[in-house]
């Protein structure tokens, strides 16, 4: 009977201590990050907080903790003001729910301050609203940032484009056109490979055509007012924002290079190299916005890239371009007069600019 009955006793207490602990747990699952009672929080911005120098048709993002609810991510809880002017734009939420962006409706006035603010009406899918305001501030560029460098069709579709010789070996694949004007030699095709088609001098067609157009975009970049500054020998390490930067001599890339596009498609960056271009196996990394197509490299000579190296944008060379073993361009490689030699190379042709 005694033994019955401390039965009876231990199997409620048992029960009891259980149920506590699970509502002890739900409580604090509850109150966890990402859980139904904790508030979102933004946890990062573009522009950054306090940057300076930014493109006059940039764009604002927020990008949240949580997902947010759509009907209370709009222009009355996502703003930005000057001197206490409300700046007139859209708002949009993007497919996640994480990511807030306001695009302004005219370009940003040149070397002025902004704040934008996320107000405590931003609410999460439960409900929740920010705890506090989130503000921060940038400043645009005292000068205007270039606009994309004009090289429509049929150029913009070459991906390999050489005045007098292509030359590859090994598997390239090229995901567009490769051309060479006035010259005739297209060497190496197989065992390379295009998705495009091939184009020949010395007479007219795709290949003189989009010569014509090379030479108008390599002028219109060495053209280019400077407002990036001047460049050092080596820029590998660095991240650049939108701009036209500088120098009179060679430039190198050791190690990575970060072009931010400070959350503008439309960023461009053109750099204008008096001698030539080298890499030595480092990435161009394009974030924030950055696209190849916006990146255009004017080299007054020849440009190599270094064995392994990962390459941006649209190498524009007065004389030749050469890739090394397995360096991979998402661009293209357009030389004037000289050659194109490549090197199991893939190259990965953006859009048009």
């Amino acid at each position: 009977m005694r033994k019955s009955m401390v039965s009876k006793i231990w199997i409620p207490a048992f029960l009891l201590a259980a149920l506590v602990a699970g509502c002890g747990d739900s409580d604090k699952n509850a109150g966890a990050a990402g859980g139904p009672l904790t508030p979102p929080t933004v946890v990062s911005v573009v522009p950054a907080a306090g940057a300076p120098g930014i493109c006059q048709n940039a764009i604002v993002t927020a990008t949240f903790s949580k997902a947010m609810n759509p009907a209370t991510i709009n222009t009355g809880t996502f703003t930005l003001a000057t001197g206490g002017t409300a700046v007139l734009g859209t708002v949009a939420l993007d497919s996640t729910g994480l990511v807030a962006t306001f695009t302004p409706t005219n370009p940003l006035a040149l070397n002025t301050p902004y704040t934008a603010t996320v107000t405590t009406g931003a609410q999460d899918a439960f409900g929740n609203g920010l705890a506090l305001n989130f503000t921060w501030t940038f400043t645009t560029a005292t000068t205007a940032c270039p606009g994309p460098i004009a090289f429509g069709p049929p150029g913009c579709g070459f991906g390999i484009l050489a005045g007098s010789t292509v030359t590859n070996t090994g598997a390239t694949n090229v995901t567009g056109n490769v051309g060479v004007w006035p010259g005739t030699a297209i060497i190496g095709f197989p065992p390379g490979t295009l998705t495009g088609t091939f184009s020949t001098g010395p007479g007219p067609g795709p290949a003189m055509t989009a010569q014509g157009q090379l030479t108008a975009a390599y002028n219109a970049a060495a053209g280019a007012a400077n407002t990036g500054g001047a460049l050092p020998g080596d820029i590998g390490g660095k991240t650049l924002f939108p701009g036209v930067y500088t120098t009179a001599s060679s430039l190198g890339i050791t190690g990575d290079l970060t072009l931010d596009g400070q959350g503008n498609p439309n960023a461009v960056w053109i750099f204008q190299i008096g001698s030539t271009l080298t890499t030595a196996g480092g990435k161009v990394n394009l974030i924030n916005g950055a696209v190849a197509q916006n990146v255009n490299w004017q080299i007054g000579s020849s440009a190599t890239l270094g064995i392994g190296t990962t390459m941006a944008g649209n190498l524009m060379a007065q004389a030749s371009i050469t890739l090394n073993t397995g360096a991979t361009l998402n661009g293209r490689a357009l030389a004037r007069t000289g050659a194109v030699t490549l090197a199991d190379n893939p190259v990965n042709v953006p859009p048009c600019p």
